[in-house]
């Protein structure tokens, strides 16, 4: 699955990349749209990988700056919690690794890169989520939900399983459809232009 690339294509998937890093924030809303039923399953790993390999290097700053602002506003307003820059550094870096890691292996578009970059995208939140939720949860002391143990972090990364699940699938979902559908217009596309006219 190669991605062409033409002047007027390229100017097409710049437009795409910025619309798709909105609609992946956005999409964070759809488990509050439909009443936690969508644990996890929302379009921000496939959004940040298809921006980061698109937009230059630097303009991940953008995309961090657009997913923080989603985090403030669902702390804020939908939770209804206080706000905590603190609470949050390790999830604004998980967004800037993968945006990064969109640049790096996903200018080149295969079926392999977008596998890739899709579990690595979703086990690496799976792994550095569960992990601040087991650390933070271990500042309680003896009210923690997860015992500062191995068996807490094991019993922690356990409950988080079926939200893996669903990060897995929505990314695999919505990376195929963000960098599949590109390429099967521009190939139509160049069908339709090549194919001769029968009178």
């Amino acid at each position: 699955m190669k991605m062409p690339r033409t002047p007027l294509f390229e100017g097409h998937l710049i437009m795409l990349a910025i619309l798709i890093l909105v609609l992946a924030a956005l999409s964070r809303l759809l488990p509050h749209v439909f009443h936690n039923m969508a644990f996890n399953f929302t379009a921000v790993g496939a959004g940040l990988l298809f921006f980061g390999s698109r937009r230059p290097r630097w303009q991940t700053v953008l995309a961090v700056a657009v997913m923080a602002l989603m985090d403030v506003f669902l702390t804020t307003k939908v939770y209804g919690y206080a706000f905590h820059v603190s609470g949050y550094l390790v999830t604004w870096a998980w967004y800037a690794a993968v945006c990064l890691l969109g640049s790096a292996l996903l200018r080149k578009v295969t079926v392999l890169r977008v596998a890739g970059g899709v579990l690595a995208s979703a086990t690496s939140f799976f792994l550095l989520s569960n992990f601040a939720v087991w650390a933070s949860s271990a500042s309680f002391g003896a009210a923690a939900m997860y015992p500062h143990t191995l068996s807490g972090l094991a019993a922690c990364y356990a409950a988080a399983l079926p939200f893996y699940g669903n990060d897995l699938l929505s990314t695999g979902l919505f990376a195929s459809a963000f960098f599949g559908l590109p390429v099967l217009a521009k190939r139509l596309a160049e069908n339709t232009r090549s194919t001769p006219e029968t009178i």
